[in-house]
This record gives C-alpha cells, structure tokens and sequence, in this order.
C-alpha cells in the first residue's frame, strides 16, 4: 500500500489563509480532496494524511468531517492549542475521533526560545499517553533548538516535516547535513520526504539539486524512518504530484523493494498507526 504523509485540504479564506501570497496564486483556491484523487489514482497512492494547515481547531473537525466523506484520507494531524493548561481535557475530546492520529504546531513561525517553553513541554509529555505522534514543522536554522527538544523525550514518536526544510536554493548545506546526522541518532526521530520543490528555486530545479539532501537523510535515517509525502496542493508552486513521486522512485531504483514498500508506504502505515 502506497501512503501520502502529507497533504492539505482547505476552501480558501483570503483573511484566514494571510500566508499565501501574492506570488502563490495558484494555492488562492479551494483544494479539497477529490481535487487530489485523480492524482493520487495516476500515481498508484492508496491513501493520504491530512495534516492542518490552520492554526484552529474548526481546521480539526474540518478534516475531520472530510475523511467521514473521503475514505482515501486514512489519517489526520490536527491542531489544537498546544500551550493551553487545560489541554488534557481537549486530548480527553479529540481522543473520541480515531482519525485523528497526531498533532502540529507550526514552529517555524514562533519565537527561538519557544521550544523551552515549560508548559509546551509538559503537553508534549501527554501526547505519548495517548499514543499521538507530533509533526515537527521548522526551518533548517530551527534544527539546533530541535535537537536538544527531542532529547527530552525518549517515548514521544516525532516526524520531521520537509526533511527540516533545507537551504536548497542557495545550496546551504553543511550545517543543515551534520544537525540533521544529529537528529537521526533519536531514534524516536522520523523524517518525511516532502516538501522539498518548494525549498529550491520554483519551477528552475532539476533532479540532481535534491540528490545531495536524498543522500543525507537515506544516510542518515535508513529506510525505516523515512517516509513518502507529497505536500501537496504546495508543491503546486513548483512542480506536480507526478514529478516529485517519480523522482523519488528513480532516486530509489537500486534499493530493495522491501525497502522501497517501506518508505513509500509502510512507515506511514506504522508511524501513525493507520
């Protein structure tokens, strides 16, 4: 079975969705699930995971509601407040919808000593109780403060979104190749192939610019902790669902196909129990 890790569903709000810019116009739509199912029919996937990409808990029941609807969507990661003290009785809640698999908080926007938050911190410790992973959305200059986040807790399941978003553009490597090396010893630490087209300049790539970053996190991570997404309808700013998949199956053309089976499916399968 073929898993997307990562895709987004939203009816565009010009208000609400203030992060699409002037210069990401083809995203000012609406993009719902059966705006994505030929795509995901051309390209053999089996299913996906709805991640939020608003920062509310209307997102929430919003997919919740679209995968009652949708049974493509195998799994959600919502949002709720993260740094609200009576969390566990919004945990207590949510727990009812089993669709619901982990959560995220867009870090990449909030201050630098935001991760050493006492109380965001605690309600990292209750997630583990309930058997919920926790999406790790940063930029590549985040991935110090990360690590030493991580360590903190051993039993709590992460994925890094976007393989940490790397500097591909500009070709800034070294420093994001030896934290993420780091970030791999957690062995609680996973990482998504997603996101990436975004991180170059849009629509100018060629293959061979991601090869040096594939290298890194297959090194890094092994087969077993990374794990195939999309990010779609995003990587509509500087490609198509087509491109980075096959991209991703060439890169992979000499590994086993029980290796390949497990990043292009089971790992999802298995990271949020699907």
């Amino acid at each position: 079975m073929i898993i997307d890790s990562h895709v987004h569903f939203w009816k565009f709000d010009k208000k609400r969705d203030s992060w699409i810019t002037d210069n990401m116009k083809i995203l000012r739509q609406d993009y719902l699930p059966e705006h994505l199912s030929l795509s995901l029919k051309r390209n053999g996937v089996d299913g996906c995971v709805a991640v939020q990409a608003d920062p509310s808990e209307l997102e929430t029941h919003f997919l919740i509601e679209l995968s009652k609807t949708h049974p493509e969507i195998k799994g959600v990661v919502g949002w709720i407040d993260l740094q609200n003290k009576n969390i566990k009785e919004r945990l207590d809640y949510f727990s009812q919808f089993k669709i619901i698999k982990g959560w995220r908080h867009i870090i990449q926007s909030e201050p630098e000593n935001f991760l050493q938050d006492e109380n965001f911190q605690r309600v990292i410790r209750e997630l583990a109780n309930y058997r919920y992973t926790y999406d790790i959305l940063i930029y590549h200059h985040q991935l110090k403060q990360v690590r030493k986040f991580v360590a903190k807790f051993p039993d709590q399941k992460f994925v890094l979104d976007h393989c940490a978003k790397p500097d591909i553009g500009n070709k800034k490597f070294n420093e994001w190749k030896l934290l993420m090396k780091e970030m791999a010893g957690y062995r609680q630490v996973y990482c998504k192939l997603s996101g990436l087209f975004t991180e170059t300049k849009w629509k100018e790539w060629s293959a061979g610019d991601f090869y040096p970053y594939l290298d890194v996190v297959f090194e890094s991570f092994g087969t077993d902790r990374l794990i195939f997404g999309s990010d779609w309808p995003v990587i509509l700013l500087s490609g198509i669902y087509v491109q980075w998949k096959s991209l991703l199956e060439k890169y992979m053309e000499h590994y086993t196909e029980e290796e390949r089976r497990k990043v292009f499916g089971l790992n999802a399968i298995e990271f949020y129990k699907l």
